[in-house]
């Protein structure tokens, strides 16, 4: 899975987590990696570990676009090369000396990595339109979940679970754009990914188009009733077999600044909420995020649902139903592609869908042109 994975672009940190001058540690698909950002601004990814004496490197100093390690000051460029080494007294490095170094993208304050073999593929497939529109402002948030990241997968394509998961959010913005009538289900495979329709009446038809491997897009109702809709377009990335990474953007389109500036307080205020780290609260004390914050109920609601599959869900005591015809699409092309990847052959020519998708009526929200 780890090499199908390492085939595409993904997230591995918010722009803000890394400053100029700094350097972080961060985990994705089992590798321990450093982040920097050098005084350029420019952000670089490179191993984890010095290769002289495997000392962690973010622990060391940035000194322009390259990163020095604290135990000997041996220093590496944004590429992994080695650039110096103090205590050698020689004109150049050896090429030995090289540590791994990957591509990075900065997209709508997400840092993208492409951890793969050879040259990288084009910026494509992570970008939507609805991100890029004129007038929307891009919120960034992530969540650390301890639970395998297919779950998060999985559920990101099992409409029905909208009905009992997400039921309490009636009360709140999204009205009768949640209801317990159970959605008749369409799926369709497309040139990069799947496209979801949930239909529950004539006036309530909700699609979402996720894109191959690892991301959801789809529109929700805003904050509250009298906001506008948003986009949600969320990555969940593997951190290792036990941790996934839930890096979400929010694409808002206000009505005026003012509207801007109050949804921008919502999420200042409510965004860095973390289910796992309520995880007793939610388990044992039965007891949710504050009143007024939906984008932490929202997640509070999967997270329960999820990791009460346990950190890796047990699939072979499953028993599933016509309901599950999402999921069971998702594995079948999970199946095939990894197949394609043991065999040595070429998996699916995945690319960003070209045109946009009407979205159908939905409760309290007229049709609307959304990226596909």
């Amino acid at each position: 899975m780890g090499k199908l994975l390492r085939l595409f672009w993904q997230p591995i940190a918010l722009s803000t987590d890394v400053k100029k001058g700094d350097a972080i540690p961060v985990k994705v698909l089992g590798d321990e990696l450093t982040l920097f950002r050098g005084d350029s601004g420019e952000a670089h990814l490179v191993a984890g570990r010095c290769r002289h004496r495997q000392t962690l490197l973010h622990t060391g100093w940035v000194h322009g676009d390259t990163i020095r390690c604290m135990y000997h000051g041996w220093r590496f460029d944004g590429s992994g090369a080695c650039v110096e080494r103090p205590a050698e007294k020689e004109a150049a490095p050896p090429p030995a000396a090289k540590i791994a170094g990957y591509p990075v993208r900065e997209y709508c304050g997400l840092v993208f990595a492409w951890l793969g073999e050879g040259e990288a593929p084009e910026f494509d497939l992570p970008r939507k339109d609805a991100l890029e529109a004129e007038g929307v402002t891009i919120v960034a948030t992530k969540e650390t979940w301890k639970i395998n990241w297919f779950q998060q997968i999985e559920n990101s394509l099992d409409a029905t679970h909208v009905s009992f998961v997400h039921r309490a959010l009636r009360v709140a913005s999204f009205g009768d754009a949640v209801t317990d009538a159970i959605p008749e289900l369409s799926y369709a495979e497309t040139e990069a990914g799947i496209e979801q329709t949930a239909r529950r009446g004539a006036g309530n038809v909700r699609k979402s188009n996720w894109t191959f491997p690892n991301n959801n897009h789809v529109v929700v109702p805003g904050l509250t009733p009298a906001d506008p809709w948003i986009d949600f377009v969320i990555w969940m990335v593997p951190a290792d077999d036990e941790h996934s990474t839930r890096f979400t953007l929010y694409a808002l389109k206000a009505q005026d600044e003012a509207q801007k500036q109050r949804l921008l307080q919502q999420f200042e205020k409510y965004g860095q909420y973390n289910a796992d780290e309520h995880f007793e609260e939610l388990f044992l004390q039965r007891k949710g995020p504050e009143e007024g914050d939906v984008i932490g109920l929202i997640s509070a609601q999967d997270y329960i649902a999820q990791r009460g599959q346990g950190i890796i869900a047990d699939r072979e005591l499953e028993m599933l139903g016509k309901s599950d015809l999402g999921v069971i699409t998702l594995r079948r092309i999970f199946w095939r592609e990894l197949e394609a990847v043991r065999n040595g052959k070429p998996t699916k020519p995945w690319r960003k869908r070209e045109l946009a998708q009407a979205l159908p009526t939905q409760p309290g929200q007229k049709n609307a042109a959304a990226a596909a």
